[in-house]
């Protein structure tokens, strides 16, 4: 069996292959990336390979190419920030990270990453492009707000919504003085662009819902829309990779980092190395849970009560959703509807939705 490291770049990449007894025997650079070239790579070691790549820009398409080598037996792939023996090395170089990601990978100690299959990955990419294009409308909007506040005389229309069908109106025919006439044109074409963009990427998502198990038991869940669910469900993937729900908190990123030393305790900021995404959607379906179910407005109420500001508040209602959310992945069942009950004046009893 031969363990080959491969570093891997947007123009070439390095590999470097070892033997069980840890010997090198071949070192090459692929220029360009090629199927044909890491295919002639593999053929000419002779035997069966095993593969490490690191899970860093556009991983996927190295991954389909290796994996696809008739030779290639495991494709490995290395969560970078667990693989400190390379990032804090003093004399990094292409050839010596492929040299030590292929001793780590003879020695079995390479930290691994989830490797979701092509279909997922896929998903993933249509739901962040969906993400991506609201913070962009967004920055937009913030921008015609800007242009509206700079006009003293202009009288606004009184609607909630100022991007609302109305609000719209208003603003095609709006004629504000020069180079602001001309700014808010051109975002308002944009953001036309943006909004058709957006609702066909969520059709797309309604659409591919059919039959998909895990969004439908997300959908049962309040604060959670089509968007959410299957955002949830694409970064999730597997619930079964996550042993209880503590784990899935803590790969999304919802619980603090602790320090502790000499019997003193410290709990400092929510963990930094998480899955981004997966937070975005626990925190945001936290905010409109609040808002529409007693148990989750309950929840926050009380931790406003004991003095946590909002977001602190909100952090809560969404470690309890997360850990909601694995319960009825875990036991493949709807949620169920919980209420709280006052055991004495200002004091409430909060019942838990999950069963631990």
């Amino acid at each position: 069996m031969f363990h080959v490291g491969m570093d891997y770049h947007k123009k070439y990449s390095i590999a470097s292959a070892v033997d069980d007894q840890g010997g090198r025997v071949a070192e090459c650079r692929f220029e360009g990336n090629t199927a044909d070239g890491f295919r002639r790579f593999f053929e000419n070691l002779g035997g069966p390979a095993r593969v490490v790549i690191e899970a860093c820009w556009n991983w996927g398409r190295l991954y389909d190419m290796i994996e696809s080598i008739a030779s290639v037996q495991e494709v490995v792939l290395a969560h970078p920030y667990k693989t400190r023996v390379i990032a804090e090395a003093q004399i990094k170089t292409d050839k010596i990270d492929a040299r030590i990601l292929a001793q780590l990978l003879r020695a079995n100690l390479i930290p691994r990453a989830h490797i979701p299959d092509r279909q997922t990955r896929q998903k993933k990419d249509v739901l962040r492009q969906r993400l991506f294009w609201v913070k962009l409308r967004t920055r937009i909007r913030n921008r015609v707000h800007i242009l509206l506040d700079r006009q003293k005389s202009l009288n606004r229309p009184q609607v909630s919504d100022i991007f609302g069908a109305r609000g719209m109106a208003f603003l095609s025919e709006a004629s504000l003085p020069e180079p602001d006439g001309t700014l808010l044109k051109q975002d308002l074409t944009v953001l036309k662009s943006l909004q058709e963009q957006i609702k066909q990427i969520e059709k797309q998502v309604v659409k591919e819902n059919d039959g998909n198990e895990a969004v439908k038991l997300l959908l049962s869940v309040p604060g959670y829309g089509n968007i959410l669910a299957n955002v949830i469900a694409a970064e999730i993937d597997k619930i079964d990779r996550f042993r209880h729900s503590n784990k899935l908190c803590a790969y999304a990123g919802l619980v603090p980092t602790t320090y502790a030393s000499g019997g003193k305790e410290y709990h400092g900021h929510l963990l930094p190395m998480c899955n981004k995404w997966l937070r975005w959607a626990f925190v945001e379906g936290a905010w409109v849970a609040v808002g529409c179910d007693p148990y989750f407005g309950a929840l926050y109420k009380q931790q406003r009560d004991k003095g946590k500001n909002a977001s602190q508040a909100i952090i809560v209602v969404a470690r309890r959703m997360c850990q909601i959310t694995w319960t009825i992945l875990k036991e493949k069942r709807l949620y169920e509807n919980r209420t709280y009950q006052t055991n004495s004046p200002g004091r409430s009893r909060y019942y838990l939705a999950v069963s631990n």
